[in-house]
């Protein structure tokens, strides 16, 4: 990694006492493309064992494996502090579950019984509420009024019927917990497939932070936010959803971030067919391709991936766009070189008022050797930053290829 780039990652705090600045640098930056690297590659989710039902994937987190005790499913949870990358470098300091932020995926059917045997690692007190669940109020984990809380180095075994299927999760019912990290996937998948039934099934987490320069560990009172992630990853190190040409599509939205997100797809348009309380009854006959996920909520959204390309799929707030940003200080109006970057423009254009806005920084090398980027244009990454991925709508040839270095990455 070179040194502008470690310096834009570690943070800003230079950035403010820059007020010299020189024509040349209205010309485009391009960062060289360093060695590739082969990024950890997540094996794939188990099979649901329900006909006609694929299990979800939720890129860059894991699913939470479990143990059968006669009919009970058992699945244990462990609450810690860890750090995390957004961005290869960009370390954080986060709380999560099982060494994961967001954590692992919790995937199971309508009708099973479960056991989750949670654990508390974090210094203070802890208990999770299984957002959406249908279940005995002794469960609900909300300290004080369903529980007592779980103490530092304590436990507390939950364990429920599932009566519902759809898009649940799990999270801390603390607040400022939640705003370090402190939520997972909690998938339950119905006794028979929905109709039309889906070739592919993803799982997405939204989230805001501020991280304030020079600093690793999220500022939780903030009410403005700085980096926008996604599975707990910024773009351009959001891995892309890969599907073929013409598959039937579900993509699982759960916000769970201090703003709501107008969720905008690229290229094709879908209908909503669930949210955290279950799957939409009746017709669904409202086409979209922007909607809103509200905090605390979850949408799904179905489509048939039949316009190849490589599509976005990004909140549309402007701010939510972006990586690392930091309030402006002093006359705007002249452009900026206090890290290296430039934003491409005509070189008079130091002369007009509110410039520079937008950068072009190509972080190629950050993500190489992703399987899931195989193929896409030179310079792809500075198109993508902050709460943005790809949806690849592929051609059978180069999903298969796709699919094939991934398992061999994953050997």
């Amino acid at each position: 990694m070179n040194r502008q780039r470690r310096n834009f990652l570690a943070g800003l705090a230079g950035l403010a006492g820059a007020a010299t600045v020189s024509r040349a640098a209205a010309q485009q930056h391009v960062h060289p493309l360093g060695p590739a690297t082969t990024p950890r590659v997540l094996p794939d989710p188990p099979p649901t064992g329900v006909a006609g039902v694929v299990p979800v994937v939720t890129p860059d987190v894991p699913h939470l494996p479990f143990e059968m005790d006669g009919q009970v499913k058992v699945f244990r949870l462990k609450a810690e502090p860890l750090t995390t990358e957004f961005l290869p470098g960009r370390k954080v300091d986060v709380w999560g579950f099982n060494g994961s932020m967001p954590g692992p995926t919790i995937e199971a059917n309508e009708g099973d019984r479960v056991r989750i045997i949670v654990e508390n690692h974090l210094p203070e007190l802890f208990a999770p509420h299984w957002h959406g669940l249908e279940i005995p109020i002794g469960m609900d984990g909300v300290l004080g009024i369903s529980q007592s809380p779980i103490p530092p180095h304590g436990s507390h075994t939950y364990e429920f019927t599932l009566a519902q299927n759809g898009t649940f999760f799990y999270h801390s019912h603390m607040p400022m917990q939640e705003m370090l990290g402190s939520i997972g996937f909690f998938i339950v998948h119905p006794k028979k497939a929905h109709e039309p039934r889906v070739d592919r099934d993803f799982g997405l987490i939204f989230q805001g932070w501020d991280i304030k320069p020079n600093n690793t560990v999220p500022n939780t009172l903030a009410m403005e936010f700085n980096w926008l992630t996604i599975n707990g990853k910024a773009g351009p190190a959001t891995t892309p959803l890969c599907v073929k040409r013409g598959e039937r599509v579900r993509i699982r939205i759960v916000n769970l971030s201090m703003d709501h997100h107008p969720v905008h797809l690229h290229g094709h348009h879908f209908f909503l067919t669930g949210t955290e309380a279950g799957r939409v009854r009746g017709p669904v006959v409202v086409p979209e391709n922007t909607i809103i996920a509200g905090v605390a909520q979850a949408r799904d959204i179905e489509f048939v991936a039949n316009n190849p390309g490589d599509w976005m799929l990004h909140c549309h707030l402007p701010h939510h766009m972006m990586n690392q940003m930091v309030s402006m200080v002093g006359p705007t109006g002249a452009a900026d070189t206090a890290m290296g970057h430039q934003h491409g423009g005509a070189a008079e254009g130091y002369k007009v008022k509110g410039y520079p806005q937008d950068m072009w920084m190509v972080m190629d090398d950050l993500v190489a050797g992703k399987p899931e980027v195989h193929g896409l244009p030179p310079t792809w990454t500075a198109a993508m930053m902050g709460m943005m991925t790809l949806v690849r709508v592929l051609e059978p040839e180069m999903f298969d290829h796709i699919q094939q270095l991934r398992a061999e990455a994953g050997r």
